[in-house]
């Protein structure tokens, strides 16, 4: 994910400071890892520099000023060729989950990797039942179903592997030790 595109994205409907910025973030996106103010801060020093935003006024609703940010046309073309841009699929496998089954079947032996695929499919069915639950939690929005379908049909996929891996642990021993 670009943070900066997210941020442009947010700007699209209207300027908006830093901290509403991060909260907009975090309520849209409920199931990414919530950015740092820092992290939302810095963005938009990069966005300003390069001309995608800049400053609109001060706000101060009972607390410090606040600076407010609005797209520039820069800002929105590039949010524009960001939205047009197909992502590919990944061309390599770089899941920590699959490394992990690897080097175990490496640095030990078919039964530290079945525990492993066990454990960890525990794992995933918990936190399966948990956005199963987001979903049907009164007061769910739709943003918040939305993005529980997502990593559900991540997870889905994950526990489809992490199965079929678990019959294959033998054989893949036998390859990755041969």
């Amino acid at each position: 994910m670009s943070t900066a595109h997210v941020l442009l994205g947010l700007l699209a409907g209207g300027p908006r400071h830093g901290y509403d910025l991060k909260r907009a973030h975090d309520e849209r996106l409920p199931q990414a890892k919530p950015l740092a103010y820092g992290q939302v801060y810095s963005t938009l020093g990069r966005l300003e520099r390069d001309g995608f935003v800049e400053q609109s006024g001060q706000e101060q609703e009972g607390g410090p000023e606040r600076t407010a940010y609005t797209l520039t046309d820069s800002g929105r073309e590039r949010l524009a060729q960001w939205l047009a841009e197909i992502e590919p699929p990944a061309p390599y496998v770089t899941s920590t989950l699959f490394a992990k089954v690897v080097v175990a079947l490496l640095a030990a032996d078919a039964d530290r990797a079945r525990d492993y695929l066990a454990a960890q499919r525990s794992a995933h069915m918990t936190r399966l039942r948990e956005l199963t639950a987001v979903k049907s939690a009164p007061g769910a929005t739709v943003g918040d179903v939305v993005a529980a379908d997502y990593a559900i049909g991540h997870l889905d996929a994950d526990l489809r592997w992490l199965q079929t891996t678990l019959a294959r642990v033998a054989d893949l021993q036998k390859e990755v030790t041969a």
